[in-house]
């Protein structure tokens, strides 16, 4: 009887020991199945793919016709739609309501709006500079050979709205032009005094002057190179006006994680390629 009960306990302690390892099981079993879980979060893309709508200067409608194709072909089962404009129509409207996912415009200040009133989701990214010239018709019935001819009497200059960046660009341009040795102190007055018509963007100028409906415009060294139907008047480079382009996030967008996604990629190596193709230079 002792020998059987002595063989009971036994039995009691195996079974004992065997339950306390098969307790610690578990543990482990979920410390394994841990790893494998954020390796798959590590590889999983950043945005899934979607729908977004970029609204865009008029000087980069070029360029995010290729940047459509680009990222389309590396993000199968993204979309983008592409709406260009003068950047401050754009800013408009985006404060409106319109279901932008993505700004990009010429400028700085029209993208610090929308942080500043709380529209934008997160801060604005440089991504591009420019550079500021002179076009005149192929035909040149003006005779311009150089920004100072701007001041003559007579010549029909075609601009843009107040509100467009074109404007305060080329607007700091005719004040350092006016500062140059061979131009009139006054030349500033005068030029304006020329000014025939304001456009809605910088295209609106550059389909003006093509068509002859001006003698010259001041519009970014990238929509000059763009057209076959004018000529370029060089600048002084010592006079010469930087334009710094810059984006952001709408807030109100319904793929904010995508449209991030776009923005970094349009900012970065691939996006800076397409740009440079176009005249465009890095971000300073």
């Amino acid at each position: 009887m002792r020998s059987r009960a002595s063989a009971l306990v036994s039995v009691l302690l195996f079974v004992l020991v065997a339950c306390t390892n098969g307790g610690a099981s578990p543990t482990a079993g979920t410390a394994l199945s841990a790893a494998p879980s954020t390796a798959t979060s590590a590889a999983a893309p950043s945005a899934a793919p979607a729908a977004l709508t970029i609204y865009g200067a008029a000087s980069l409608k070029g360029v995010l016709d290729k940047a459509k194709t680009a990222y389309e072909t590396a993000n199968p089962g993204t979309t983008l739609t592409i709406s260009t404009d003068s950047s401050a129509t754009l800013e408009t409207q985006i404060e409106q309501g319109a279901p932008a996912d993505v700004f990009l415009s010429a400028d700085t200040t029209n993208p610090k709006k929308l942080v500043d009133k709380g529209l934008a989701a997160g801060a604005a990214v440089t991504f591009a500079g420019n550079k500021l010239t002179v076009i005149v018709p192929t035909t040149n019935p003006a005779g311009i050979k150089t920004p100072a001819d701007l001041a003559k009497s007579g010549v029909k200059v075609i601009a843009a709205g107040d509100a467009v960046p074109i404007t305060k660009y080329s607007t700091q341009l005719v004040a350092s032009l006016a500062g140059e040795a061979g131009y009139p102190a006054d030349f500033a007055a005068k030029y304006t005094a020329n000014i025939a018509s304001k456009e809605d963007n910088v295209k609106a100028i550059v389909a003006k002057i093509e068509l002859g409906e001006g003698d010259a415009g001041i519009v970014y060294v990238t929509d000059a190179r763009a057209s076959t139907k004018v000529l370029t008047i060089d600048v002084p480079a010592t006079a010469n006006v930087p334009a710094t382009y810059a984006g952001v996030v709408v807030k109100a967008s319904r793929n904010a994680a995508a449209a991030q996604a776009f923005l970094t990629w349009f900012a970065g190596p691939d996006g800076q390629a397409i740009l440079s193709t176009f005249g465009f230079l890095p971000p300073s």
